[in-house]
């Protein structure tokens, strides 16, 4: 089975010449930090981004309700994304769960 480079790395050697470094974008920076980073760290990060974008959600539903809110579209993009977001971490848990399960079914 092949392996698919994530889409940033294509490109960036697709565009940047082997003899050359690339500038420094804010993608490629935070891309770069977080390889330092450990696992649980980002899982952590992202467990708090996923908290601040359901408070968010949750804030502008009830501005909606009470009236507050004058582009109910913004509510429906800050929902949409918490849905996502919390459907992509069930995922990655559920994931996280069978790859434990296997490891423990493995025999020495």
């Amino acid at each position: 089975m092949a392996v698919i480079p994530p889409i940033g790395a294509a490109v960036a050697n697709a565009i940047t010449p082997a003899n050359t470094t690339p500038a420094a974008s804010p993608a490629t920076s935070t891309a770069a930090s977080e390889r330092g980073a450990s696992f649980g760290d980002l899982i952590s990060k992202n467990l708090d981004d996923l908290s601040s974008k359901q408070a968010n959600a949750d804030r502008l539903a009830r501005d909606a309700a009470t009236g507050k809110l004058q582009n109910i579209e913004d509510y429906m993009l800050a929902a949409t994304d918490a849905q996502i977001s919390t459907q992509l971490t069930v995922a990655v848990r559920n994931k996280a769960v069978e790859a434990f399960n296997d490891i423990m079914r493995m025999q020495v």
